[in-house]
């Protein structure tokens, strides 16, 4: 009776449906792989011997390795989305259009480049641009989450000055005030995970100079985000 229970357990099989999706599984090592980077700079820098931090290094790199074969052919999908933006001149505000523009080129180059350094990595045709290739892969995954970050913080603006012309006393102006609410959080988690993502390619590309401590903290933060949202979307 008791294995049948958790058998046949909604969570069992609301957690089924996750890692049946390729997001949902790169969610998961994308949260191990960051929080072993930062527990991995923890221990060194607590003086833990070799043999403790050898297994989260291993981790950082394998699932590293793991999610750039789930992100194969990724590229496509947000070629796509850009073509559907640039067409989409009526849903949508015009800066906010640009921008989703910008971020859906800006993750389809990054996937494109971060590609190309896959078959380099795994030993299947050695690039002598690999190293290039990267770095330019990462300035692009930058470009993209700036753009977002741009579009959540003018969505804020945006969110605020409906907000003004709202009648709190009126039954559809209370509606309209809690639809901006959940708007508002929504956009704010957007935002900080944007944040979060950030700090990964500005330490790549030397704009910023964070240690590992600081990048695997900040991606393990923004991995979180994103593995709530895709359980959510699979409940």
């Amino acid at each position: 009776m008791t294995a049948d229970a958790l058998v046949y357990h909604p969570t069992v099989s609301h957690y089924l449906r996750f890692v049946a999706t390729t997001v949902g599984r790169d969610k998961l090592l994308r949260t191990l792989q960051y929080f072993s980077r930062f527990y991995a700079w923890y221990l060194f820098r607590s003086n833990s011997p070799p043999r403790l931090i050898a297994p989260f290094e291993a981790i950082k790199k394998q699932f590293a390795l793991t999610r750039k074969a789930l992100r194969l052919g990724k590229n496509v999908e947000h070629f796509k989305a850009a073509a559907t933006a640039m067409d989409d001149t009526k849903s949508q505000d015009e800066f906010l259009r640009y921008c989703t523009v910008g971020r859906q080129l800006g993750y389809a180059v990054y996937l494109t480049l971060d590609m190309a350094t896959y078959v380099d990595t795994v030993g299947i045709w050695k690039l002598e641009s690999a190293k290039r290739l990267q770095k330019e892969a990462y300035r692009a995954w930058f470009v993209g989450l700036l753009f977002n970050a741009v579009a959540g913080c003018y969505t804020l603006w945006g969110l605020r000055q409906r907000e003004k012309t709202i009648d709190k006393a009126d039954g559809e102006g209370v509606v309209e005030s809690k639809k901006i609410q959940r708007e508002r959080e929504a956009t704010n988690i957007q935002l900080v995970s944007d944040l979060c993502d950030l700090t990964i390619p500005s330490s790549a590309l030397g704009y910023a100079n964070l240690d590992d401590g600081i990048v695997g903290l900040a991606g393990t933060v923004s991995s979180l985000i994103g593995l709530w949202g895709t359980w959510k979307k699979t409940a």
